[in-house]
């Protein structure tokens, strides 16, 4: 299956030192070779960028490892197909506007016979179960909510109901924010670290690379990394629980 990474922070940072070995796993130190994607939230914006090419090879992955956009919340992922051809269309994440601000979605999994009724408003433009999902997600929350959009403990509510409805069709690991928080979701494999201070140096697991997070924040900072499979070999990474939906604001797991 694809494998996720998702950073939300109290200030905006880069996610350079945490792609770099994440994008390996796109085709080099692991086989999902079949498209790639990432997201940045600026302000009420997006950075959105997606390739079909695997992440080894793409020169546009090659371009996010080497310019530092800082963010509070961003989304990638890396695709291993099992529905929907390799094609532009089927990247993660996916991006759509609900109640005036800019979702992004990205999914690891396999939905079987998973095919909602959509009502019109969100639809899928490629033939993948994870967008389908996304789509679904929307439309029932604009239906529960209105116009208008919930706070965050209803909307948290919410979402937990609607994740374990469509993760009854299989694994349904899910990163999804609006650019103010960072849902997660885990069914079968999810982890995080929160980087604050006193901050150390951490080793990449996928390739010799070291940074010391001392020398490029500040004692106010704080940073949560949410990833499939842990990115470093000397940071403490807590496991998610089967079935698990985490909400992240300001670089920190909700209670």
């Amino acid at each position: 299956m694809c494998q996720l990474l998702a950073m939300n922070c109290n200030v905006p940072t880069d996610i350079v030192f945490s792609f770099t070995g994440f994008a390996l796993r796109g085709g080099s130190t692991d086989t999902h070779h079949d498209g790639w994607g990432i997201a940045f939230f600026e302000g009420a914006g997006v950075r959105h960028f997606v390739d079909h090419q695997a992440a080894v090879t793409s020169p546009i992955a090659e371009l996010i490892k080497r310019y530092p956009i800082k963010s509070k919340n961003v989304i990638a992922h890396i695709r291993k197909a099992t529905q929907g051809r390799v094609a532009l269309e089927n990247c993660h994440p996916f991006v759509r506007e609900l109640w005036g601000r800019y979702w992004v979605f990205a999914h690891n999994g396999d939905l079987k016979h998973f095919f909602p009724v959509l009502d019109g408003a969100f639809r899928p433009v490629g033939d993948t179960d994870s967008e389908r999902a996304f789509c679904f997600l929307l439309q029932e929350l604009r239906a529960r909510f209105g116009d208008v959009a919930p706070p965050l403990a209803q909307l948290r509510a919410a979402l937990a109901e609607l994740v374990s409805g469509i993760a009854a069709h299989g694994a349904f690991n899910l990163m999804l924010s609006d650019g103010s928080a960072l849902f997660a979701h885990c069914s079968t494999r999810l982890c995080y670290v929160v980087r604050q201070y006193p901050f150390v140096t951490a080793q990449l697991s996928d390739e010799d690379l070291n940074v010391d997070f001392s020398q490029v924040t500040t004692p106010d900072d704080r940073v949560a990394i949410i990833v499939t499979e842990p990115l470093t070999t000397n940071e403490r990474w807590t496991e998610f629980q089967p079935g698990e939906l985490k909400v992240f604001v300001d670089g920190q797991p909700l209670p």
